[in-house]
């Protein structure tokens, strides 16, 4: 098994001084890598903390974002909840930055496959390559969350945090089958590449989208194996520690349910914060704001609830009588769907479009069955029959 120790530097005492003198601190339920590499096979969530700023030009300075994070982190109260967490310690970049990505690759694969969920601290936002390089190997296809105030497709930008997003939809071999745009703001993003996203059956969320019910938003980040989080994505009153902080955006409380909504998916396995410069947050406040939004993931992952048998008393299934749709390659008799009681949560069944296979079942939301029950196929089913073979 590869030695992680070559990949990270350990940590400095400074970052955990004032916290460690709070015996009811979250730097007490954590195990951080000072001296020796903490027991990470142990672990639920490794904390990896990116040094790598070569993506970016005009951003630098994310570099120290994941020990301006850590810093408040450690200083959080624990909750009742018996943390299995360790900080492995910030990634050493590579010679270039596409061996950054490869080491990324490298450890995350490692950590997924352990079971052990990568929890991803600072650089620029195109490190998410090697966060989605880590799945390619696990024989899987996967979901993506990007939470972005913009879409990150344009091949005019030398800037790598500005086009990676190209990369990570024409990888070969194609082991994505669903990429959803959360919280992007159509005065910043390519109308063109918006379309193009819809007509591959892509999840689009924008701003005013989330504000009419981030409920709805919920069954999104449940479906998403991967999450990807760049801080311009919440309003500059709330965030503005990046040079691409805008005046609207989510709030801060808006950005934390995100991250709860992922902590407590059973089927999330990674997540990253990105593009956060310590060198405009002159009050610390906006490492405050991610802090509490890692907070929220770590706890919410404690609160999670495994999806159990389908056909067992933990759910309540619906059928829900449909009419042929001649638009399928089979006749649409019915809609069926799922409710987890002891979360409330629902899901939905798709049928491939190949006559006798099993159907899968996708994340949903009540106004998805309320819209069944009218007569509508919910967008999230034609979407999703749509992909399938």
């Amino acid at each position: 098994m590869i030695n992680l120790t070559l990949f990270f530097n350990q940590l400095e005492e400074d970052l955990w001084k004032q916290a460690e003198q709070d015996i009811s601190s979250l730097y007490h339920q954590l195990s951080i890598h000072y001296n020796s590499l903490p027991n990470w096979q142990d672990a639920d969530i490794a904390i990896i903390g990116l040094l790598e700023e070569r993506g970016t030009q005009k951003n630098l300075g994310v570099a120290g974002a994941a020990d301006a994070i850590r810093q408040q982190l450690y200083k959080l109260k624990k909750s009742k909840a018996p943390y299995k967490v360790v900080d492995l310690g910030n990634l050493r970049p590579a010679p270039s930055l596409q061996e950054t990505y490869q080491r990324l690759k490298v450890v995350c694969e490692l950590l997924i496959s352990e079971n052990v969920v990568p929890l991803l601290l600072g650089g620029s936002h195109d490190l998410m390559i090697g966060q989605f390089w880590a799945y390619q190997s696990l024989d899987q296809i996967i979901s993506i969350a990007n939470i972005d105030s913009m879409v990150d497709v344009d091949e005019n930008q030398s800037e790598a945090n500005k086009n990676h997003l190209l990369q990570i939809l024409t990888h070969q071999p194609n082991y994505l089958f669903n990429f959803s745009q959360v919280g992007h703001q159509g005065y910043l993003s390519s109308s063109g590449f918006l379309e193009i996203f819809e007509k591959m059956y892509f999840d689009i969320y924008s701003v005013g989208k989330i504000r009419e019910n981030i409920l709805n938003l919920e069954p999104i980040i449940r479906d998403a194996d991967m999450v990807t989080f760049d801080i311009s994505a919440i309003r500059k009153a709330d965030a503005g520690a990046t040079i691409y902080a805008q005046p609207f955006g989510l709030t801060s409380d808006e950005a934390a349910q995100i991250c709860w909504y992922a902590g407590i998916s059973p089927k999330t396995s990674s997540i990253g914060f990105y593009e956060y410069n310590p060198q405009l947050d002159t009050h610390g406040h906006n490492a405050q704001v991610l802090a509490v939004m890692v907070w929220y993931f770590i706890e919410g992952f404690y609160h999670r609830k495994r999806e159990e048998d389908f056909d067992g008393r933990a759910f309540v299934k619906y059928i829900v009588p449909f009419g042929h749709e001649k638009e399928f390659n089979h006749a649409v008799d019915e809609l069926v769907f799922y409710k987890q009681l002891s979360t409330n949560q629902w899901w939905m069944e798709v049928p491939y479009n190949q006559i006798n296979s099993k159907p899968i079942k996708i994340a949903c939301s009540y106004q998805d069955y309320l819209a069944a029950t009218e007569g509508m196929i919910p967008d999230r089913w034609v979407s999703t029959h749509a992909k399938l073979p």
